[in-house]
């Protein structure tokens, strides 16, 4: 009997969790003969008469593909809940990288572990950045949307393509995240000199060195921006799990402001 109860529950959530998934909504962004597949969450109560931040999410080689389901995996259900979404109202995209495709411009040698990189961050974007660098900037001239909080943030390969779009859109992002991620620090001289980003990284990442997310904590500040650095002692490579389970992550970002910084600005001078 208790095991005919189990599974009627199970039935009975299934259709819900399915539900809250497709609360993204499925897109996609056509430009020329190249296509970027993308999930979109809108607030609850979305009004085209009120201003909304924007959140960008790159996910990592893992989720790459054209289901334009697997970018959800990690991150997707954060800003599901019903919390995220009362405390936060916001505009979340997740557009999804196909498999031959990368967010940063890196080669990828996967011949042993850690991975090695060869970053080009400063060539040419990939297809997959240009599409979203357009997606976003489509996006962004809605009226709906607050210009002075946008973000972006990413885990792994899309640690890299945060680390790299926000050299390419310096004026577009008030804040960033970025976890287990890699990147050239030459190209934070790109950045906006009032950048801020927090920076997650696992100890014991064993497929991204640690040193990455190290190095570039330390040269953004060196740099006069303000760069946050968490370790993990304890977490590989998902040290994703903790940095999405930070309380302070949202209320972190959330609060960045262009019209922050620029007042702040005009008060110094």
């Amino acid at each position: 009997m208790k095991n005919k109860l189990l599974l009627v529950l199970a039935i009975l959530v299934l259709p819900l969790n399915l539900s809250a998934q497709e609360a993204y909504q499925r897109e996609q962004y056509i430009q020329q003969n190249d296509t970027l597949k993308y999930r979109i969450l809108f607030p609850k109560d979305f009004s085209e008469e009120k201003k909304y931040p924007v959140l960008l999410f790159l996910h990592g080689a893992g989720e790459r593909g054209n289901n334009n389901e697997s970018q959800l995996v990690h991150g997707g259900d954060l800003f599901l809940k019903e919390e995220t979404r009362e405390k936060f109202p916001a505009i979340v995209i997740f557009p999804q990288v196909p498999k031959e495709d990368y967010w940063a411009h890196v080669e990828v040698n996967r011949d042993s572990f850690p991975l090695q990189f060869k970053f080009k961050n400063l060539e040419m974007p990939t297809t997959s950045m240009k599409l979203a660098i357009s997606l976003m900037d489509s996006i962004t001239s809605q009226n709906y949307v607050d210009q002075d909080r946008v973000y972006v943030g990413g885990l792994s390969m899309g640690g890299m393509g945060t680390f790299e779009i926000l050299s390419r859109k310096p004026e577009m992002f008030a804040a960033a995240f970025a976890i287990c991620g890699a990147a050239d620090p030459a190209v934070i001289d790109k950045y906006r000199e009032d950048l801020d980003i927090w920076i997650f990284q696992g100890e014991k990442d064993d497929v991204v060195p640690p040193e990455y997310s190290k190095m570039m904590a330390r040269e953004i500040n060196s740099s006069g921006r303000d760069a946050k650095l968490s370790l993990y002692p304890n977490d590989n490579h998902n040290s994703w799990d903790s940095a999405l389970g930070e309380p302070y992550l949202l209320p972190w970002l959330f609060s960045k402001s262009l019209n922050n910084k620029n007042e702040t600005e005009k008060d110094e001078e």
